[in-house]
């Protein structure tokens, strides 16, 4: 295997990926089995309630278990000394870090930057605590994360730890049983849209005149994105005035606009921003996520976490426009001089905190109806789990909707 730094994360190379439909690149299709993608693919015939079963002990249960999946306690959090190049304080890489230095694993299979471009996700199989140092940070792209596996168990590593996204935990959840593992910890990280490191270096040349010299960019919780660069400046960009309705109509590629597990629901911890306030937000699961959050110990701050303001007039607007762009109708935008008035409105009128998270994950399951609906009605059936259409009930949108 090809190390990237003396002792450093190891980044061996992959085949190329056998051709799939709606596919994300988890890193299945270019493992020795390639056919494994046809029970493991979250995008053919998700089965949630098996999978939950067998990760969490139950399947989800009412209240905020239909919106966020099993779980035992959620949190807001941040570490008490913020980790230098960390995207908020580094809970999820010093929790990786806590399991290395603890023994109670062996590896971490992560992403950290292409040493090309620091926006493109690497995979790396990273053994020593401080070398979690150089998966800090968001990264925005596809890759093979899950390719790993193979190469990491050919080593010799028999109890591992995998920070992913949903579409990749859900694969490694199908698969598990079958890699002959003695120990695996599941660390989720939530995930709306994903595109292209190419897409993604379009969008900030439309946020900034600078974009290359961008270091940090962020969606927040009080309804703005952050920008850092490197001479040290910050900008912050209300969502309203982000120019999503200007980007290709291909810039989210359908896998993305028809994801049913926002909140990354067969992780043993979710970490996260939407429930946060401004602070992370730490959704537990079952006892192996009980376990990961002990390890953090006196230096992660725990609190409740809030919940403010009402979240459905936003989400139906939001599906309004969503059914327009599913038909290929014009959105209907804000008036400019509007947009600066909401802007100041929203993160004082809007849902905050767990309130905030339910409209986001209503948000996308309505997404998810709408585009299925319209792009690839066979998929309909199978693709979208009842939770989801329970999620999209209360906004008039069913598998019989006659408007779609």
């Amino acid at each position: 295997m090809e190390n990237i730094a003396p002792s450093g994360p190891h980044t061996p190379q992959f085949a190329d990926p056998a051709p799939r439909s709606l596919c994300t690149d988890c890193g299945v299709s270019r493992m020795a089995d390639p056919t494994a993608c046809g029970h493991a693919c979250q995008f053919i015939k998700p089965d949630y309630p098996s999978l939950e079963t067998q990760v969490h002990g139950r399947r989800r249960g009412e209240a905020d278990e239909v919106f966020f999946g099993v779980h035992q306690r959620m949190y807001r959090a941040r570490m008490a000394h913020p980790a230098e190049g960390a995207q908020w304080t580094g809970i999820t890489t010093g929790l990786a870090e806590r399991l290395l230095a603890t023994g109670a694993v062996d590896a971490i299979l992560t992403m950290i930057p292409d040493p090309k471009d620091q926006w493109r996700p690497k995979p790396a199989i990273i053994t020593k605590p401080a070398d979690m140092a150089k998966a800090r940070g968001m990264r925005m792209g596809y890759a093979p994360l899950l390719a790993l596996l193979e190469p990491a168990i050919a080593a010799g590593h028999r109890r591992l730890a995998v920070i992913g996204i949903p579409c990749q935990v859900y694969a490694l959840r199908a698969l598990e049983r079958k890699l002959g593992l003695e120990k695996l910890y599941v660390i989720g990280t939530p995930c709306s849209d994903n595109t292209t490191t190419e897409n993604f270096h379009l969008f900030l040349e439309r946020l900034t005149p600078n974009p290359t010299d961008v270091t940090y960019l962020e969606f927040r919780a009080d309804y703005y994105v952050e920008l850092r660069f490197t001479d040290g400046r910050k900008e912050l960009i209300p969502f309203l005035k982000l120019p999503i309705a200007d980007l290709p109509d291909d810039f989210f590629p359908l896998t993305c606009r028809t994801c049913v597990d926002y909140t990354n629901a067969l992780a043993d911890i979710t970490v996260g921003y939407m429930g946060g306030e401004g602070e992370q937000w730490l959704i537990v699961r079952n006892e192996r996520g009980a376990e990961l959050l002990d390890l953090l110990g006196d230096s992660v701050h725990l609190s409740a976490p809030g919940s403010k303001g009402k979240r459905i007039s936003a989400v139906a607007g939001f599906v309004e426009n969503t059914r327009r762009a599913a038909g290929g109708l014009p959105l209907r935008r804000m008036p400019n001089f509007m947009r600066g008035v909401m802007g100041w409105l929203m993160p004082r009128i809007g849902p905050k905190g767990l309130e905030f998270a339910r409209a986001r994950v209503e948000m996308k399951a309505a997404e998810t109806i709408l585009h299925l609906q319209r792009h690839a009605p066979a998929k309909v059936k199978n693709m979208v789990p009842n939770h989801v259409w329970q999620i999209a009930k209360p906004y008039d949108l069913g598998p019989d909707d006659p408007r779609d």
